[in-house]
């Protein structure tokens, strides 16, 4: 069976971000950097090697340097040209989206991820969507999304990235009910927003990729306020999985959770640990400082 191809990307990058106060006062959390580049950046990186080709991105307002992050520098390029760094302006063209493959809507009021991709459906219509969250960043050799593809192609309805977690950490994820667990696609009769360790069905827990079918939309708008009086993407899958189905996938790559001041620093040094250009002085540098008592 075909199932229809996955050409469009959400990103929801509406969140304050207080947790990384004060760095994120003016800049969004999306624009934290890892190395050298910011997070949204490798989203959409990981999205366009999954061959998508529409980028939708869900802001508010103080977002406007996401937009610019994508657009043409013309200033900026020139100047690139006449110093004749060329390097540097390739790298320059390689963060930029084409004309019309981005677009940018406002999400007014923060009443959560389902509010977020809710206000993205005009846009998205009535076809399939992956939806991604800068927040998790994962590092692999096959892009998590692409992963993702593979499996959706097989197995069609909606596909969400998984891994297994601690007992004691079920209440940070959604959390799938499993019926059939082959190792790589685990398929889901139930999902539970963050329950209590005694309250899991399972210890497989959503992160932040999804591949989603168009009937969310109308789910969502009926949608009541859930936990911390937010409209939860969650929620919204019980329903979703009445009507088709609903798997998780097993990536093969390390996920850290960028919206917490741990998963940045770690994601900081896994990321530049495989840099060829940063790999040696990383490492002379963590055998310098973590001997020096700095009190």
């Amino acid at each position: 069976m075909t199932h229809p191809p996955i050409r469009t990307a959400v990103f929801p990058v509406a969140g304050l971000g207080t947790r990384f106060l004060p760095a994120t006062k003016a800049s969004p959390k999306e624009m934290l950097v890892v190395v050298d580049k910011p997070l949204i950046q490798y989203a959409v990186e990981e999205a366009r090697d999954s061959g998508i080709e529409n980028f939708i991105f869900v802001t508010s307002h103080g977002k406007e340097c996401i937009e610019d992050h994508f657009d043409v520098n013309y200033s900026l390029e020139q100047m690139l040209e006449q110093r004749g760094k060329t390097a540097e302006l390739e790298i320059l063209r390689s963060s930029q989206l084409a004309p019309g493959q981005a677009a940018f809507i406002r999400q007014q009021v923060p009443l959560g991820l389902g509010h977020a991709v809710w206000c993205a459906r005009h846009l998205v219509g009535n076809q399939p969507f992956a939806l991604i969250l800068a927040d998790d960043l994962i590092l692999a050799k096959q892009a998590c999304l692409a992963q993702m593809m593979s499996a959706y192609e097989q197995l069609g309805g909606n596909v969400v990235a998984v891994m297994d977690v601690a007992p004691e950490h079920v209440n940070r994820y959604g959390i799938l009910d499993v019926v059939n667990d082959d190792g790589v696609h685990v398929q889901a009769k139930g999902v539970i927003e963050k329950p209590a360790p005694e309250q899991a069905p399972s210890t497989t827990a959503i992160v932040g990729r999804y591949i989603l079918q168009p009937e969310i939309f109308k789910i969502l708008e009926q949608q009541q306020n859930g936990k911390d009086g937010e409209i939860q993407l969650t929620d919204s899958f019980p329903s979703l999985i009445k009507q088709m189905p609903f798997h998780g996938v097993r990536f093969k790559g390390q996920r850290f959770d960028c919206g917490l001041k741990e998963g940045w620093l770690e994601a900081n040094l896994a990321f530049a640990y495989t840099r060829p250009d940063l790999k040696d002085h990383l490492l002379a540098s963590i055998k310098k400082h973590c001997g020096l008592d700095y009190h």
